[in-house]
């Protein structure tokens, strides 16, 4: 069983300035920092920054969604808007906000039931896929569940209950976002090894980090790191 997402990594090629971008306009305290990457606070999630120097790689121009209280969302909404060309839309009774960070990556502030104050988690995450049904089957053995197969059937929303992800073959999303090349993420499971075994033959790789971690990549060359809850 997977749970919570533990952290997202964009790859950067300025990282004092990408740094600074999230700093400044959205609030993000930093957590911790090594020679080449800085992970942010996003509530309980890192979002990390990495310049390129190992793999797994960050990922580029990846559409991910922030979680911010539902009564907050005029107040970043006003904020932002003096300082980005901001496009908004509206799904149910939630609204969002989507603009672009230094490295092109489609940023989304969207109403949540979260607790607050500002940014309170990662509730979605786009990763860009050459074969649907592939990265469908691979990632409902993982342990993520069906919710949305799209209008024009060239995309996927998936879940695990406590945050989502999006398959899209190329394309232009909402805010001509596009779904994110060889995206780094770290995913709580129950038993991290057995779920690795069930995608062991679909997997392109799977390392053991340590006794308790797995390291998947998945067949589009995403990262999905399985760690114990």
């Amino acid at each position: 069983m997977l749970t919570e997402l533990q952290w997202l990594a964009l790859e950067v090629k300025y990282l004092d300035r990408t740094q600074a971008f999230y700093e400044a306009f959205l609030d993000l305290d930093v957590r911790s920092e090594s020679a080449h990457e800085t992970a942010l606070a996003a509530g309980e999630t890192d979002l990390i920054l990495r310049e390129p120097s190992s793999v797994p790689r960050g990922g580029l121009h990846t559409h991910y969604a922030f979680s911010i209280p539902a009564d907050e969302y005029d107040r970043w909404y006003t904020r932002l808007d003096e300082r980005f060309d901001l496009v908004e839309h509206t799904f149910g009774d939630s609204r969002s906000l989507y603009f672009y960070d230094p490295e092109t990556n489609c940023v989304e502030l969207g109403q949540s039931a979260v607790d607050g104050p500002g940014i309170d988690g990662i509730f979605e995450v786009v990763l860009e896929v050459e074969d649907l049904d592939r990265a469908q089957q691979f990632y409902e053995q993982l342990g993520f569940d069906l919710t949305d197969t799209g209008d024009q059937r060239n995309r996927v929303r998936m879940t695990t209950g406590s945050f989502d992800i999006e398959l899209w073959e190329p394309q232009l999303g909402l805010a001509d976002a596009r779904g994110g090349v060889h995206v780094d993420i770290g995913v709580q499971a129950e038993t991290p090894a057995e779920t690795a075994k069930a995608v062991e033959s679909l997997a392109l790789r799977v390392e053991t980090p340590n006794a308790e971690t797995r390291r998947i990549r998945d067949p589009d060359g995403h990262y999905v790191t399985l760690v114990p809850r």
